[in-house]
């Protein structure tokens, strides 16, 4: 739970830093989040939720 909560934060920043340095517009932004919003409610969302997941449970032994 907390690495997903972090996960959205840390998306949540890169999108607000995207559209305060003009990368990507406000309709874009809005795209975005209904991209993931919508892909959240499909069966594809479980396969995902374990990729990251996985990538979390493998960063601390990178390092």
């Amino acid at each position: 739970m907390s690495f997903s909560i972090s996960a959205l934060l840390l998306f949540g920043l890169l999108l607000a830093m995207l559209i305060r340095s003009k990368a990507v517009g406000a309709g874009s932004a809005i795209v975005a989040a209904l991209f993931g919003f919508y892909l959240a409610r499909t069966p594809a969302a479980s396969a995902i939720d374990q990729v990251m997941a996985a990538v979390g449970n493998a960063l601390p032994s990178v390092g």
